[in-house]
């Protein structure tokens, strides 16, 4: 927080002008420091250079806790329930039962078992056998999706059940805007050549409600990049991310998420969302440099 003077203006009791800027310090040296502002509209914040000699006080101040700090893991995994269309829910108390009863090839963890996280809003016995009731009925095995380290997770483990061993997951979060503002302008959007692929095939958008589908394919029309995107509210969930394994580390998959972030910005989204397998170490570096850290991981146990 620096208080600066405003010269040349006068203040309410005729006196010098003055002013307060909330902000971080990006640089201070040759008289004069440059402040980004944390506050107003994030397309207003552009940096401001203050002269040193104008500075009247100023002193730190503890950073804005985060809103996903006020967002448990079951709501946050919640807003990924319509990456699977059709698929059948039913709550369980704070749990959701979920299943695929149409799936299109192999079937997605995520879209086959119960989001327990939270209270069931019964005795844990009585929920399990509820949740083994519901997918038993449904010709699918029993699974739960559970908080790592949660007593949740230690209830399952004590009643029996065992980590799938596949599939653990980081649930990682990102402000959309910074994450927009990091990635390539639209302006230079649009084909593989633009954005410096060397591929002849245009990126394209397809989207439906509320969800998107980017792509890019190569000269004799395979598909090489691709990633999908759902809009929950202002969350915008980025799955089903690929590229093919002769494409990459050419910034193909940076270009599909460029494509599927412009297009929920659009939408009027303010957080992006994603699951990354807590193994995939490049994937997980990628998204630490696009600004995403993680807001919980989860797991999946099945019966012993």
């Amino acid at each position: 927080m620096i208080r600066r003077l405003l010269r040349g203006r006068s203040g309410p009791t005729g006196g010098p002008a003055f002013t307060d800027l909330l902000g971080v310090c990006t640089a201070w040296g040759d008289g004069s420091m440059t402040l980004r502002p944390d506050t107003g509209d994030p397309a207003d914040r552009a940096p401001v250079d203050i002269a040193l000699a104008d500075i009247v006080s100023g002193k730190p101040v503890p950073p804005r806790p985060s809103h996903l700090a006020r967002v448990s893991a079951r709501d946050a995994e919640a807003r990924g329930l319509g990456v699977v269309p059709g698929m059948e829910t039913a709550e369980l108390g704070g749990w959701i039962l979920r299943t695929d009863p149409a799936p299109i090839g192999r079937l997605l963890k995520r879209a086959n078992s119960c989001l327990a996280m939270g209270s069931p809003g019964l005795p844990f016995a009585d929920a399990v056998e509820r949740l083994l009731a519901f997918y038993s009925a449904r010709d699918r095995a029993p699974m739960a999706q559970v908080e790592q380290g949660s007593e949740v997770e230690a209830s399952f483990l004590d009643a029996g059940w065992q980590p799938l061993g596949r599939g653990d997951a980081s649930f990682q979060a990102a402000p959309l805007a910074r994450l927009h503002r990091l990635l390539a302008p639209r302006q230079a959007r649009g084909t593989g050549e633009a954005r410096g692929t060397g591929e002849a095939q245009p990126l394209t958008l397809q989207a439906v409600g509320s969800s998107a589908t980017a792509e890019l394919r190569d000269e004799h029309g395979t598909r090489i990049a691709a990633g999908s995107a759902v809009l929950d509210g202002d969350w915008l969930g980025l799955h089903g991310l690929a590229v093919d394994a002769e494409h990459r580390r050419r910034g193909l998959a940076t270009a599909v998420l460029a494509e599927l972030v412009e297009w929920g910005a659009e939408q009027g989204a303010r957080t992006a969302w994603l699951h990354v397998e807590t193994d995939n170490i490049g994937a997980l570096a990628l998204y630490e440099r696009l600004g995403f850290s993680e807001h919980h991981a989860a797991r999946y146990v099945v019966p012993a």
